[in-house]
């Protein structure tokens, strides 16, 4: 739903309009969503279950204190975190969040376009929630979770690498032909995390060099220069040198990169890279495809684990146990997946083959067996 109102609201306003304050429509209609969430809320009844402890009396008096204050309950509820949740998570985010941002940012194709390819794909892959629910009634939810997160770990890299060619193939035949390598001293490269978008890192070559190619869209690899050497990219056969940005300041620093991201730029259009897909050479059915895919392994995860989480506690303290695990799972495994992934693709070093799916490296590394629920 929030893609259709982002994609009407896309369609009435001009690109400039929905930058500067259209990209607030969608906050403020979600407004009346969060009433009718609360409606629906204070219809619901307890369940048989806790509504009998209630009325026996045999309710927890303190959650918080059972849950995490002892360790057989806090135990469950760290492995619920990084046996269950935090594949989940990765595996969410990068279907249905991930996968948009990839399109938009890195693909460069056309935001209304990249939102209805999303929405073509969730409207595919929606009713595998209900599918892999009910067969997690039949055969267990541990099965299903960890196929999920099996297949999503080993399909991840061909499917983004697949993604690349059916959504800007002049983009797959640029990073083939001419490479992108930025040659540095990694001891002057910043950690470039910023989730809020406010850092310029603009204070060191190398972190000008790779801002640059970040903004662009452009995957590269990394090669390590002698410690105090000023960043260089190479691209294909050409080579420039970013600008010794420690050394400068004000309006010197700001004309010294702008000269030389349109210098890159210029070496970025000769070699073949295109500043945006075209949209009549997407090849949209197969983007499509690939996405439906990416929803579907959402759907093995994310269909079975609200059950599992509830099998897991008991029922005098389960709202609070589960809780926890969930929304810090998500919020930070799922939440901060497009800036790792960012980072992650800023440090990696020239000979780790792929270019695109850093989402499957977040799981393989954060994914652990999922633990049995509690009987």
């Amino acid at each position: 739903m929030s893609l259709l109102v982002i994609m009407a609201t896309r369609a009435l306003l001009t690109p400039d309009q929905f930058a500067e304050w259209g990209w607030r429509v969608p906050f403020v209609v979600s407004i009346f969503l969060l009433g009718v969430s609360l409606w629906i809320r204070m219809q619901l009844n307890e369940s048989p279950v806790f509504q009998k402890m209630k009325d026996e009396g045999t309710t927890s008096k303190a959650p918080l204190a059972e849950a995490f204050g002892k360790w057989g309950n806090a135990k469950i509820a760290i492995l619920a975190l990084l046996g269950a949740v935090a594949g989940q998570a990765v595996v969410w985010y990068t279907g249905q969040f991930y996968a948009l941002f990839f399109l938009e940012k890195t693909l460069k194709v056309e935001g209304f376009t990249a939102n209805t390819l999303i929405a073509l794909a969730l409207l595919i892959g929606t009713p595998f929630f209900i599918v892999f629910g009910w067969l997690s009634d039949k055969i267990g939810r541990k099965p299903i979770i960890m196929a999920g997160c099996a297949l999503a770990a080993l399909t991840y890299f061909p499917l983004f690498n697949m993604l690349t060619v059916a959504a800007n193939p002049a983009l797959a035949a640029a990073q083939s032909k001419a490479p992108v390598i930025v040659h540095s001293d990694p001891a002057a490269c910043s950690f470039q995390f910023d989730p809020v978008g406010k850092n310029k890192f603009d204070s060191q070559s190398c972190d000008v060099a790779r801002a640059f190619l970040s903004r662009a869209g452009v995957s590269y690899n990394n090669e390590t220069l002698a410690p105090g050497s000023v960043a260089e990219i190479h691209i294909g056969s050409t080579v420039i040198t970013a600008p010794d940005t420690a050394r400068l300041s004000g309006p010197a620093r700001a004309d010294a990169i702008k000269a030389f991201q349109t210098e890159a730029r210029a070496a970025l259009d000769a070699v073949g890279y295109p500043a945006a897909a075209n949209p009549d050479e997407i090849n949209k059915p197969l983007v499509v495809g690939i996405l439906a895919l990416l929803v579907i392994y959402v759907t093995m995860v994310y269909g079975p684990i609200a059950a599992m989480l509830v099998e897991l506690f008991p029922s005098r303290i389960r709202y609070t146990s589960m809780s926890l695990p969930y929304h810090i799972g998500n919020g930070w495994f799922g939440g901060f997946l497009p800036q790792r992934a960012l980072v992650s693709d800023h440090h990696r070093k020239r000979d780790t083959g792929d270019r695109h799916a850093v989402p499957a490296r977040d799981l393989q590394e954060q994914h652990r067996p999922v633990i049995h629920p509690r009987p």
